[in-house]
């Protein structure tokens, strides 16, 4: 593999992620993308093993610590953990904004929703963050206010016991404290803004009491919020929706928005997406009417949640109908959304004439594969028939195949595109991993198994190959079969 790059004597990691984050904003690459791209231009096959490089050139020093430690937390190593922190006790305080807390915020980051006990254990690594808590981790605010967005109940009671959480309404909402919020309230609950924000963490943590409590202050405080309610569901179903909707998982999932919108709007909001969920048209539009504020400037970011949700779920209808009531969203500029890229990566291209009235198709080989358009895919290789960027050509394989391209993605793999290329929609796996999420995948995935896709791959995250996907992430047993029986016909 030719370089165009070559590191430095000592590298640093930081800057190489940098220059990854760079790149993809430079070039419009997922960072995932980006990061591929830089390290075959320092001469690597795959961003871990540059990332495995620098350590090396630093003889061990801080750096190759932090890289050991994330994967050590990564597979729940607390012993392994333990020795080096005990070798390297600076990795307490080292901090990257990568993680938004250092090794304590990877050990608590969600990957998901960790709302039940199953995926807390799935996405967290609780015992990993009590080891980093008793050695002395510096406590960032990003990694305790990250236990409230991920709904992370056992570590949000670890912090607890530990002493480490802020002593405000909101956090004892969240624990679901009825007589300590019940004393807060007394003491300092004339500020309708942290009453409000305490009232969304009850319903987000299903703590049904301290809700109720909490809304009766913020009624007291706002009686235009009590005309609202009383006037449609009444309070208590007002609480048990917001509780059984979870409406900032589906519309405000990373929480950027969730101290302006207030209980009245959240449940406007939550019903409107629950109508985009549940396919009932009716209700969609009577909510926009209902709420017609929410097609106003402010609210861009909702109008573009809400086509993100019709995307993955096929409904150009409730696309057609949000832009023919003239949304804020249709003047530029656009803000970011990936519409497009979930039209793509989910086989929903049929709705791009509709998403591009918004946002221009991204003049790409991988958009281009994506529709199957051989003229404009042909741009995209040397005089000689080599691709120009090797990720970016498989990224283009992805998008043929997802959407039935065929013609497309045979032309893509004699000018070298990898059909066992580590592409996927979430962490690397493989285009089949990827299949499997989608419905009725199999021609997809004949195609792939026809030219030799290597069906043992496994993933980043799980350790397992697509029909295990199949199996216990989608519970398709059918499919896990089909699978498997693919590849034993192949042997």
């Amino acid at each position: 593999m030719t370089a165009s790059k070559s590191l430095p004597p000592r590298p640093s990691l930081a800057s190489i992620r940098k220059q990854a984050k760079k790149l993809a904003r430079d070039r419009s690459l997922s960072l995932r993308d980006a990061q591929l791209v830089l390290a075959r231009e320092y001469g690597y096959p795959g961003w871990q093993d540059l990332t495995a490089e620098v350590p090396k050139r630093l003889d061990k020093g801080l750096e190759w610590a932090v890289t050991q430690a994330r994967r050590v937390i990564h597979d729940n190593d607390v012993e392994r953990l333990k020795q080096l922190l005990a070798e390297y006790p600076a990795l307490l305080s080292w901090q990257d904004d990568d993680d938004h807390g250092g090794l304590l915020g990877f050990a608590t980051g969600a990957y998901a929703d960790a709302g039940d006990p199953q995926r807390e254990q799935w996405f967290t690594r609780g015992a990993c963050a009590e080891l980093l808590i008793d050695a002395g981790a510096v406590v960032t605010p990003d990694v305790v206010n990250g236990l409230i967005g991920s709904r992370a109940r056992g570590l949000l009671q670890l912090f607890q016991r530990k002493g480490l959480l802020p002593h405000t309404l909101r956090f004892l909402a969240a624990l679901g404290d009825l007589d300590s919020v019940r004393t807060a309230l007394e003491e300092n609950g004339n500020d309708l803004a942290a009453v409000t924000e305490a009232f969304k963490c009850a319903c987000r943590f299903e703590h049904e009491a301290v809700a109720s409590l909490l809304l009766e202050r913020s009624i007291a405080l706002d009686p235009e919020l009590g005309d609202h309610v009383d006037g449609s569901e009444g309070r208590l179903t007002f609480v048990k929706h917001l509780i059984k909707e979870r409406w900032q998982d589906h519309v405000d999932p990373d929480g950027r928005h969730a101290t302006s919108v207030g209980p009245w709007q959240a449940f406007l909001m939550g019903q409107i997406a629950r109508a985009v969920h549940d396919g009932d048209l009716t209700t969609f539009v009577r909510g926009l009417q209902r709420g017609p504020w929410l097609l106003g400037e402010a609210y861009v970011w909702f109008q573009t949640v809400l086509i993100e949700r019709a995307t993955l779920k096929d409904r150009g209808e409730f696309i057609t109908a949000l832009l023919d009531l003239e949304p804020a969203l249709l003047r530029p500029p656009p803000p970011h959304s990936q519409a497009i890229e979930f039209a793509f990566t989910y086989a929903k291209t049929h709705l791009v004439p509709l998403l591009t009235r918004i946002w221009p198709l991204p003049d790409d080989l991988p958009h281009a594969a994506g529709i199957g358009n051989v003229a404009r895919v042909k741009r995209w290789f040397d005089e000689s028939g080599a691709p120009r960027e090797q990720r970016v050509l498989d990224t283009a394989l992805a998008f043929a195949v997802i959407n039935r391209h065929f013609d497309v993605a045979d032309i893509l793999l004699e000018h070298g595109a990898d059909i066992n290329t580590n592409w996927n929609s979430h962490e690397p796996a493989s285009i089949l991993h990827h299949l499997v999420m989608l419905p009725n995948p199999y021609e997809s995935m004949r195609f792939l198994i026809d030219r030799g896709i290597d069906m043992t791959i496994k993933d980043y995250r799980w350790g397992s190959n697509a029909a295990s996907w199949a199996r216990a992430g989608y519970n398709d047993e059918k499919m896990a079969q089909w699978l498997e029986e693919a590849e034993r016909q192949r042997v």
